[in-house]
């Protein structure tokens, strides 16, 4: 007979007229079992496309060989990087990869800590999520005996292991190029202030101008952090008496929507008006001009974590949580590419 639907053990048994038991040790390759039954088992599985039950054998190993992640946007270029990263490593270690999508929605997050944990991960990765500001769902893992690993956006309030982006330093790089080339009126379009990149970025960004000796405006910070938002916010700046000369965004999006709204309002990039983003992705290269951006090193970010996890799965004894900092690197292009400075 042809078989319709999920295979199992069973009905190759049945197929057959022997017991589950002798299935799964012809499968095994169990020197009892004779030759004759094992090529028989073996043609049946061939033509039936057996394909065995990864749950079923998790709660007999106590191994899925399965880790979950959860991201915040997976058509984002960042986040579709680290996902490579993870996915490469995993595989290269004999692990499968499960993705989850929060959309930067708290209770979506929630529900895909819920997904994972049912289908019997053996570790967790994730990024949190902008809107997550209670962390029960996270601490549900831990006390589920289940390793986790934060990357790029952490929660402080649970200890574990995570990779992040020197995003401080990434942001101090960005604005040290913005005064370098005769910036001073520079504005940071800033992330929210509850996700450490954000608050991280921020503070990159004061401490460049404290080391120029140049002030701190506080209307010079504003919270931008997606392309809709700076289409509104770039015309209301332009309308200013007193110009802004650059523009770090926190992000390559709302950098980029950023330009063509200066750029709409008749002004030119980089020669009126400098602007640096922070991802360095695709979109750096699809700009006119072209963006400089921050690189965040996404696959290194993604291989690392999953690292850190394999690492835990497979050592028996405790080890330490570690926090591992991966440096960022400017890329210069042209929307800040001025000759000659103004200092």
């Amino acid at each position: 007979m042809m078989h319709k639907g999920q295979v199992t053990i069973k009905d190759i048994a049945r197929e057959l007229g022997i017991s589950p038991s002798t299935v799964s040790k012809a499968l095994k390759g169990h020197p009892d079992i004779s030759e004759n039954t094992k090529r028989a088992v073996r043609e049946l599985v061939e033509k039936w496309n057996y394909k065995p039950d990864q749950i079923a054998l998790s709660l007999k190993s106590g191994s899925s060989k399965i880790i979950g992640v959860i991201v915040p946007e997976i058509v984002h270029y960042f986040f579709s990087t680290v996902i490579s990263g993870i996915e490469d490593y995993a595989y290269d270690k004999g692990y499968h990869v499960m993705f989850c999508q929060s959309s930067e929605l708290y209770a979506r997050e929630v529900k895909a800590v819920d997904t994972l944990l049912s289908s019997r991960v053996d570790g967790i990765l994730i990024s949190v999520a902008k809107t997550t500001a209670d962390f029960n769902h996270f601490r549900k893992i831990i006390d589920d005996g289940i390793p986790l690993v934060f990357f790029d956006r952490i929660c402080d309030e649970i200890e574990t292991d995570r990779v992040i982006v020197d995003d401080e330093q990434g942001a101090y790089d960005a604005v040290n190029h913005l005064i370098d080339i005769g910036c001073r009126n520079i504005v940071h379009l800033c992330g929210p202030q509850n996700l450490k990149i954000g608050k991280h970025r921020k503070e990159g960004y004061i401490r460049a101008l404290k080391d120029h000796n140049m002030p701190v405006i506080e209307e010079n910070i504003i919270k931008c952090d997606t392309p809709e938002e700076a289409s509104g916010i770039i015309p209301a700046l332009l309308s200013r008496n007193n110009l802004p000369d650059g523009i770090f965004a926190v992000n390559d999006l709302t950098a980029a929507s950023s330009m063509r709204a200066v750029i709409e309002n008749g002004l030119k990039v980089p020669e009126d008006i400098a602007i640096i983003g922070f991802t360095s992705g695709l979109i750096s290269e699809l700009t006119n001009p072209t963006l400089t951006s921050v690189e965040q090193h996404g696959y290194q970010i993604g291989r690392e974590a999953v690292n850190m996890l394999i690492e835990r799965l497979e050592r028996k004894e405790d080890l330490p949580f570690q926090t591992k900092i991966i440096r960022t690197e400017l890329v210069i292009k042209k929307s800040s590419a001025r000759t000659g400075s103004r200092k």
